[in-house]
């Protein structure tokens, strides 16, 4: 099915994103490289010229080719690149048609046609669906995010003639696997790497950057404002401050719209509700859940705690209730009793970022009753062993409040703001 778009505006590129753009081309000094890195800071225009660039360098070069654009989802991959790649192409006469049952994108023009297969790397096992593909070039969507037994399989796939490899990411941890293999490895892999910030995007003005400085604070702030690569240490929202985001619940406060109650669920651990209402464009934490068996030396069974929930919810009218993934039996026994339930989106990394995002922007608040969320920002920390393999984690103690929290957050307010619910 062919895909109808508004044509892409050209503006100027800056010197980085020009070097992206003409790398490859023949009187290029760098065009007999394998391949081109580019990382640093959001929104410094590293996606659009990677994108722009690729499509020019496989209908400049191939027909009747096959390549592979790859992220952490397809998902994402769409909302990130697809939309914008459209855009491009479009402008520049291609035709452009979308199958998405196929996950393939095939442009052309009168002289030529590729096809581009867009593939999710969230985990190990994505690593099968590459499988057995012969391409002619990789383009990796935030490679950063991805498993490296994926990344290197689709660099295997790479066996035409001529083909390379295309890499842009936002910094992760020092001792993240891309960056001690390839980025410090530049000349072994014979690519070029270049280090982008804000300034390297022209449209981009100083307020918006301010606005984007503005969201991050700690090590979100050092990799995705500064684009280091910097590990992940100490509390893991540095940016939580009572005095800004605990507040009394004053009797005169209207909230708007439902409620919604986000659950953390534990059989021998801790089992968490929060109850969230919305105020203005701030959203509060009004009450808390918070039951420990091993404290109470008394485990409660399925049954016992739908009771709870349903004495939590009372007449509050809700529109969902966020449930742990894991906790199937539980959300099995609350569907029972007519609760609507919702399984949580449970990406760690990402939910973090976002929660730590609203906290900035003080736009997620915690009334004074919910004692255990307030005192597990106080202590939740980056797990110092997981940072020495290179990995970004946090401790798995007194997490069950931020759990509730993150599930909210990344699950609820994160796809009502992107716009996918």
């Amino acid at each position: 099915m062919k895909s109808k778009s508004k044509a892409f505006d050209w503006k100027p590129f800056s010197d980085k994103q020009l070097k992206i753009m003409t790398w490859w081309c023949n009187k290029s000094p760098v065009k007999d490289k394998n391949g081109i890195i580019a990382d640093g800071a959001v929104r410094s225009g590293k996606t659009v010229s990677m994108a722009a660039s690729f499509m020019l360098w496989a209908m400049s070069n191939f027909n009747e080719c096959d390549f592979a654009i790859c992220g952490k989802t397809v998902g994402s991959l769409r909302r990130n690149v697809l939309g914008t790649l459209k855009q491009q192409a479009i402008s520049l006469g291609y035709d452009f048609q979308e199958r998405r049952t196929d996950n393939l994108i095939v442009i052309s023009n009168r002289d030529r046609t590729n096809y581009f297969y867009t593939f999710g790397g969230k985990d190990e096992s994505s690593q099968d669906l590459i499988q057995g593909m012969t391409a002619a070039g990789v383009l990796f969507d935030e490679v950063a995010l991805m498993p490296r037994s994926f990344v290197e399989q689709a660099i295997a796939r790479c066996s035409v003639e001529g083909s390379k490899f295309w890499f842009n990411c936002n910094p992760g941890a020092p001792l993240h696997w891309f960056n001690v293999e390839w980025i410090k490895q530049t000349d072994k892999h014979n690519v070029i790497y270049l280090h982008f910030t804000m300034d390297d995007n022209l449209t981009l003005s100083e307020k918006m950057k301010e606005r984007y400085r503005s969201l991050y604070s700690g090590i979100f702030f050092e990799r995705y404002i500064l684009g280091l690569w910097k590990s992940a240490e100490g509390l893991v929202y540095d940016m939580f401050d009572t005095e800004r985001h605990v507040i009394d619940k004053p009797d005169e406060i209207e909230f708007t719209g439902n409620a919604y109650i986000s659950c953390d669920y534990g059989t021998q651990n801790p089992t968490c509700f929060l109850m969230w209402r919305k105020y203005h464009n701030k959203w509060i934490c009004v009450k808390e859940y918070y039951y420990d068996g091993r404290a109470k030396q008394k485990q409660k069974t399925d049954s016992e705690y739908a009771d709870d929930m349903i004495a939590f919810i009372g007449d509050t009218p809700y529109t969902m209730v966020i449930v742990d993934p894991s906790a199937a039996s539980f959300i099995a026994e609350l569907r029972k009793r007519g609760i609507k339930v919702q399984k949580a989106d449970n990406d760690v990394l990402d939910g973090i970022r976002e929660v730590g995002k609203l906290l900035n922007l003080g736009s997620l608040l915690f009334t004074k009753n919910c004692e255990n969320a307030i005192k597990e920002f106080g202590v939740y920390h980056w797990d110092e062993k997981a940072v020495e393999r290179g990995e970004d984690k946090p401790a798995k103690i007194t997490d069950h409040a931020m759990d509730a929290v993150r599930y909210f957050v990344y699950t609820i307010l994160h796809r009502i703001v992107s716009g996918h619910k």
